[in-house]
């Protein structure tokens, strides 16, 4: 897949910029907590992290269950320029000191807007550049980019510019990496020669054609939703139950990235298992993980759990992803992911408002247990949900793939326009 320029070159792009973005995991609970005044700790951190969900989730939404098509090549530039420019913006004013809670909310409420536009467009730009036999091998690509940047060397690197620097610069650092993926896509992704396809239906009625893809979209639904709490109770016991500060919480992002980026890299050897059983294996295991964190207080074990988290966590995504796409036509392929995207991500907002007032009253290892054991209940419903029939055997291709070097080596007539 890397031997093809396009996608080798949209891939770093979207490496880098996901670096900033990992930065940010660690930077704006510390901005936020600076700034919170009058405001909980809990809640000001919950909508702060909720902000960038709100306004992309809508225009998502409208894309994958409207009839309107915008070309993923123009999400992603809007995305990309309009990220830049905000972020830029927030950044001067924290390095100012001018930056307040209320405008740093706002400027990620309207900076993110494309964001989940963008970010299905990241995917379906290099799948299609990348063919249906190459889209297990993408999709494997993009989960191994995003655990790295956001979990191991964005959280990393933001816990070393938070404790040098301070908090406000990491948002230029997450401006700049906007701009270069703005950049590989501009020289990796050419103009469409025609509109995009219109597909009969919006992406949920399209979805609805395939029962056992719409089920597993709640499943995932609800593991997300449960999962964000998380998000919010993490930096308070830190700082909490670890005494320990800024750089503690990077390298706790860390060890869950470097726990990820082995499970993505491992993905390929899963493709032939029984899926199923995998993906509700994965939910099993990833419940133990918060809990495994409550009951410990010392750093190196926590960093130990939440390696193992992210270990067991990380194949999930490419094989849901994989499985999503597999079947669809192209012209099917924008509104389907993007709804999917949404629906995935949608339950972020949601669990982070849930998140803060139930952290604020349970107290962060209280809420940490809650999160693992209301994830362990969801158990014996993933198992119901995903075990009925579909085209296809289990989540695989229905089709043997073709060899990477096939692909390579497709003529022009066939490549996806949108690509």
């Amino acid at each position: 897949m890397l031997r093809d320029r396009r996608i080798a070159g949209l891939l770093l792009g979207d490496l880098l910029a996901n670096v900033g973005t990992g930065m940010l995991l660690v930077a704006m609970p510390v901005q936020t907590l600076s700034l919170h005044g009058g405001v909980p700790k809990a809640i000001a951190i919950g909508l702060v992290e909720a902000a960038p969900f709100v306004l992309s989730t809508l225009l998502a939404l409208a894309i994958g269950l409207g009839r309107v098509r915008v070309p993923p090549r123009t999400l992603l530039v809007a995305d990309c320029v309009l990220r830049s420019l905000t972020f830029a913006t927030l950044g001067v004013l924290a390095v100012a000191g001018l930056l307040t809670l209320p405008v740093l909310v706002a400027g990620l409420l309207f900076g993110a807007t494309f964001r989940l536009a963008g970010s299905s467009s990241r995917r379906l730009l290099a799948t299609s550049a990348a063919g249906e036999a190459g889209r297990f091998s993408v999709n494997g690509l993009l989960g191994l980019n995003t655990t790295f940047a956001l979990y191991i060397a964005g959280p990393v690197l933001g816990g070393v510019v938070v404790a040098t620097a301070g908090a406000g610069f990491a948002l230029f650092v997450d401006a700049g990496g906007a701009l270069i993926l703005l950049a590989a896509t501009l020289a990796c992704v050419p103009q469409p020669a025609e509109p995009p396809e219109r597909p009969e239906g919006s992406g949920w009625r399209i979805l609805r054609r395939r029962p056992v893809a719409a089920r597993l979209l709640v499943v995932e639904f609800f593991f997300n939703f449960l999962y964000m709490p998380i998000e919010v109770a993490l930096p308070l016991y830190v700082t909490g139950t670890l005494h320990a500060g800024a750089s503690g919480l990077g390298w706790l992002w860390g060890a869950l990235g470097a726990g990820a980026f082995l499970g993505a890299a491992l993905v390929g050897r899963l493709r032939n298992l029984p899926q199923r059983p995998l993906l509700v294996a994965i939910i099993g295991l990833w419940a133990l993980c918060p809990i495994g964190l409550a009951l410990t207080g010392d750093l190196t074990v926590a960093l130990l759990v939440f390696g193992l988290g992210g270990l067991v966590y990380a194949p999930f995504t490419p094989v849901a992803y994989s499985f999503l796409q597999a079947g669809l036509a192209p012209g099917e392929q924008q509104p389907v992911v993007t709804l999917w995207t949404t629906g995935a991500t949608v339950a972020a907002p949601l669990g982070l408002a849930l998140g803060g007032p139930l952290i604020e009253l349970a107290g962060s290892t209280g809420g940490l247990v809650l999160s693992g054991v209301l994830t362990l209940l969801l158990l014996p419903i993933a198992a119901c949900v995903i075990r009925g029939s579909a085209p296809g055997r289990g989540l695989r291709h229905p089709e043997p793939p073709k060899s990477d070097r096939a692909v390579l080596g497709r003529t022009p007539e066939r490549e996806p326009t949108c690509a």
